[in-house]
């Protein structure tokens, strides 16, 4: 089933189970697809419906980042609150110990091609670590990624 149909189907349970906060969130991810969907034009893939929701997971972030330094603890929680509705949408995280293993991989398919490695190469190795991390149909946080690729193309060096 589409994440976009899961989520039609727990607005309707978070309505008649009265779960304000449940509601509004999912409410605001349906948004954001059909809004995408008309940007586009055309209906969203699965791989777009998570990009979506890590954007918006992203936002709440940085959203209960800022109510933190601003003592809102209350509407820190909010946020955080939200992201463990989303997440709960989106695939399974890839561990650190898989995502070392993509990155190794990749790292080594880029330097199958005569090429010696550095931290020159971030972009490039980035895109092939994204592109078999969406092909194993996992997710990960892009922060990590970079974090762990910069150091593992700083030992390539």
């Amino acid at each position: 089933m589409a994440i976009s149909e899961q989520i039609g189907k727990d607005i309707i349970t978070a309505m008649k189970a009265r779960e304000t906060l449940r509601l509004e969130t999912l409410r605001m991810a349906k948004s954001a697809f059909k809004n995408k969907e008309i940007e586009k034009r055309t209906p969203l893939t699965d791989a777009e419906e998570v990009q979506i929701l890590q954007t918006m997971v992203k936002q709440r972030k940085e959203a209960a980042e800022q109510f933190a330094k601003g003592n809102r603890p209350e509407l820190a929680a909010k946020e955080h609150e939200e992201i463990k509705l989303l997440e709960f949408y989106m695939p399974k995280a890839v561990g650190d110990d898989e995502l070392l293993v993509v990155v190794q991989a990749a790292i080594a398919h880029l330097a199958g091609e005569g090429n010696k490695l550095g931290p020159k190469d971030m972009g490039p190795a980035m895109r092939v670590v994204q592109q078999r991390i969406m092909a194993s149909g996992l997710h990960a946080d892009n922060k990590k990624v970079s974090e762990l690729l910069k150091a593992e193309l700083s030992k390539a060096e």
